[in-house]
């Protein structure tokens, strides 16, 4: 399937803020990359959900997983209407003026039916994930065992409606505001990452795997 932008649908095109829309699957794809978790709603029985779990992105899909128990994954299976979303929060935006205040963000919202990867799929797409959390991961681990290939499944959405949304600067100002005499201004917020820290039952022997030596979130 193509990378290429698609125009936005009634659902994702934005009416309001509509200046902090972006439609091209280069900024899309590189929120989604960025974070580890997004959210997943759907609705079962009448009933609304939203689940928080990790995901991944290979082309035109985006990829969770779960167990084969999942209820979750029992209804996205159907092919029930899933709406999908990734936000990472990038700052705290001070105004002078109470209803100014603001955050500055990057998120992405797709809507679609998910789809039941089959065996094949589903053990390269895993792969895929595993080595996406630290290159060399996969081989590095003991291989799954046949009951744990069958406890687990993968689901998958083609990003064919999609958007995002980018807030990076600072909140416009009634002009008598910016005569006041209040500060005005915004806080980054960024991840950080520590040092590794080694499961206290491993033998001090071993040593630290590359991958973990070198990672970068």
């Amino acid at each position: 399937m193509s990378e290429t932008a698609k125009a936005p649908t009634d659902r994702t095109r934005l009416r309001r803020y509509n200046w902090l829309a972006k439609y091209d699957r280069d900024t899309i794809n590189a929120i989604i990359d960025a974070s580890k978790v997004c959210q997943v709603g759907y609705v079962i029985d009448g009933e609304p959900y939203v689940t928080p779990t990790s995901h991944w992105r290979i082309g035109d899909h985006v990829y969770w997983h779960g167990s084969s128990a999942s209820r979750m994954l029992k209804a996205q299976a159907k092919g029930i209407k899933v709406c999908f979303t990734v936000t990472h929060l990038d700052g705290i935006v001070f105004s002078r003026a109470a209803f100014n205040h603001n955050l500055q963000y990057r998120s992405v919202i797709a809507f679609g039916e998910a789809e039941m990867c089959d065996d094949e799929t589903k053990r390269s797409a895993l792969r895929t994930f595993t080595d996406g959390l630290a290159p060399g991961l996969w081989d590095y681990a003991r291989p799954p065992t046949d009951q744990e290939w069958k406890a687990s499944k993968v689901i998958r959405m083609q990003l064919d409606e999609v958007s995002a949304k980018v807030a990076d600067g600072l909140p416009e100002e009634d002009a008598e505001d910016y005569a006041s005499d209040r500060w005005a201004g915004h806080v980054p917020l960024t991840l950080v990452q520590g040092a590794p820290v080694a499961d206290p039952r491993l033998d001090p022997a071993i040593a630290m795997p590359d991958f973990v030596k070198n990672f970068k979130y």
